[in-house]
């Protein structure tokens, strides 16, 4: 819900959230059952949702969640069935699938329930755990190597079923490691990246990026209907409308909407070509060989843009940490100032009050011991 009104809110339209203050304050209200947070491509934070892992009762948890709240070491604190954890860190998600059974892996575009209930004697802060994350993902949730027996009954075959609309293309039989690959090198490969991440910007619903992103599948696969399910599957896209039954033949969302891609992309891509754009061009031995050494010199420069970026990122959570340390120093500096104050306010006081007191008292003993009557006004004490 977006704070303050009855409207549903969005975890892509930023105009549908409010700050975290806000957002309390209207659960506080007893019009909402909590908070969340949403992530997005512009935050460093990652959630690990591990669902049905918790025994509420006894507090008993698995062993694959154990490891996996032991290796991250970040925050981490009870969802809210309080059935499972949600994990938070700072780092990367690795590209490929981001769930499997219970696991689930969020850095854009996914609203975060949170609780406040932090799992004791993990930290109360946020740390980068880039490394613990990729280990994580590649042992818990991308995809094993797929079986050879299994890929080659799988992959399908030019007699079978046909699609109207479709042109003819050859077998592509790309390993979904190279196809990626190949996506990504491609002149549209920012649209296949941010679409493959999950992000629906541009788009005016998920339904309608969720068509972009298996028509671009369509063509690199060469409209393999099977090694789309699978590798959508792997993107941030997926979710559990994927498999909803939403039609009268009882086929899918997902399964309908691959169909639909299908039918609506005109040409697929020829491995023995190279592509400069999603459209074939004839390739030469000549542009071959350029082409692998501009590959390579893509790799080795993206992974130096990683390494550099990891190193820049780690950088600016040291200052972040050094500059928070800072600012509680200066808080607590400009804290003690003020009692200070106060307190030379208060001595200040009590000294004009008691100098007030003394002229007083002054006044009140020169008046008493001056003579009463003219007589001693005029000629002073008789007795003298």
């Amino acid at each position: 819900m977006t704070p303050g009104s009855d409207a549903f809110a969005s975890s892509t339209d930023p105009e549908t959230w409010a700050s975290f203050e806000t957002a309390l304050e209207y659960a506080d209200t007893g019009n909402a059952d909590g908070i969340g947070f949403v992530f997005t491509d512009d935050d460093p934070i990652v959630g690990v949702d591990l669902d049905d892992c918790r025994d509420p009762e006894s507090g008993d948890v698995d062993e694959t969640a154990l490891d996996i709240i032991e290796r991250l070491d970040s925050y981490t604190e009870i969802s809210p069935s309080g059935t499972g954890y949600h994990v938070l860190i700072k780092g990367e998600l690795p590209l490929g699938r981001n769930r499997r059974g219970s696991i689930e892996l969020y850095d854009t575009a996914r609203f975060f329930t949170v609780t406040g209930d932090r799992l004791e004697d993990t930290p109360s802060r946020v740390g980068r755990r880039q490394d613990a994350l990729v280990a994580i993902h590649r042992e818990y949730v991308q995809d094993p190597e797929p079986d050879p027996e299994h890929e080659s009954v799988s992959r399908r075959t030019g007699d079978e079923t046909e699609t109207t609309g479709s042109a003819a293309h050859t077998d592509v039989d790309l390993e979904d490691k190279d196809l990626l690959e190949r996506a990504r090198n491609a002149s549209n490969g920012e649209k296949f990246e941010r679409l493959w991440r999950g992000s629906t910007a541009g788009y005016e619903s998920q339904s309608e990026a969720d068509m972009a992103l298996c028509c671009l599948l369509a063509f690199w696969t060469g409209d393999d209907q099977q090694q789309m399910d699978r590798l959508f599957r792997q993107s941030g896209l997926l979710r559990d409308k994927w498999d909803e039954v939403h039609y009268a033949d009882s086929s899918t969302y997902g399964e309908k909407t691959i169909e639909r891609a299908v039918a609506s992309t005109s040409e697929f891509y020829d491995p023995d070509t190279r592509e400069a754009s999603t459209k074939s061009v004839p390739r030469t031995s000549e542009s071959s060989t350029a082409d692998t050494g501009d590959k390579s010199e893509r790799n080795q420069n993206r992974a130096y843009l990683v390494e550099k970026n990891r190193l820049l990122t780690d950088r600016v959570d040291e200052l972040e940490a050094t500059l928070e340390q800072k600012n509680e120093r200066i808080d607590y500096l400009e804290a003690t100032v003020e009692d200070l104050k106060s307190e030379l306010a208060e001595r200040n006081r009590e000294i004009e009050q008691t100098r007030e007191g003394q002229a007083e008292t002054m006044s009140d003993c020169d008046s008493a011991s001056e003579p009463s009557s003219l007589w001693g006004r005029l000629f002073g004490d008789s007795s003298k």
